[in-house]
């Protein structure tokens, strides 16, 4: 059996992971601030607008007028999307998205149905996992949470702002465990002092991936990747 794939607009990526995320999947993108997590998750909705696949943008973050401006830097224009229903923004507190789980979807699974949207973005849940102070309660929501976004029917990618470094774990065990996916994002200097960025799969099920950590680049069209392998 063939699975879906779903591309996400990131140039490189999907080559890497036999053509895009599973079609209905969660994906963690998971990196330090500053690493093009909220690029990478508006790029992938950008690339279902295109398809005619429109797709929901939930911040807990980034204001909207501000979020609209600051894309402009690479010819995103989200508000032409957001005329034609195929972009939608949401600004949300954790508490919200907490009263989500409780209702069973509400305000996001009234606008998943109105227009009929295919992808989801969350940027980012780790304000939302700070909401539970023990690891039982903190597995509870996930598992809630990733049900809830299953039930939508959506692929979605879900950003994590999160130290990257060789002995840190990057992902919440609660988090990590249930996503199907988990891609890492480098902003780090190397010997010489300069600022490299890098892109690891650390995880896709049912995907076989690359064990090396490639090269990426940010510039006027977003995240792209280099190929380059960094060592």
């Amino acid at each position: 059996m063939t699975l879906t794939r779903v591309a996400s607009g990131i140039p490189g990526f999907d080559s890497l992971v036999l053509g895009g995320f599973k079609n209905g999947s969660i994906n963690m993108v998971v990196g330090e601030p500053g690493a093009g997590k909220t690029i990478f998750g508006l790029q992938f909705l950008l690339e279902g607008c295109r398809r005619q696949e429109p797709g929901i943008y939930i911040t807990f973050e980034e204001k909207k007028e501000k979020l609209y401006e600051d894309m402009t830097s690479f010819g995103w224009d989200l508000r032409t999307y957001e005329k034609k229903k195929l972009f939608r923004y949401l600004e949300y507190t954790p508490e919200q998205v907490k009263k989500l789980l409780v209702e069973g979807g509400g305000v996001v699974d009234s606008l998943v149905n109105e227009i009929k949207a295919k992808r989801i973005v969350i940027d980012s849940i780790t304000s939302f996992s700070l909401l539970y102070e023990d690891e039982l309660s903190k597995k509870e929501a996930a598992l809630a949470l990733f049900d809830l976004i299953s039930k939508f029917g959506c692929t979605a990618v879900l950003t994590s702002q999160a130290r990257l470094g060789p002995n840190q774990d990057p992902v919440d065990n609660s988090l990590g465990f249930e996503a199907d996916s988990i891609v890492l994002l480098y902003h780090t200097k190397n010997k010489n002092g300069q600022r490299v960025r890098a892109l690891e799969i650390l995880k896709m099920r049912g995907t076989k991936i690359p064990d090396q950590t490639f090269g990426i680049s940010i510039a006027r069209n977003g995240i792209s990747v280099t190929k380059q392998v960094i060592k």
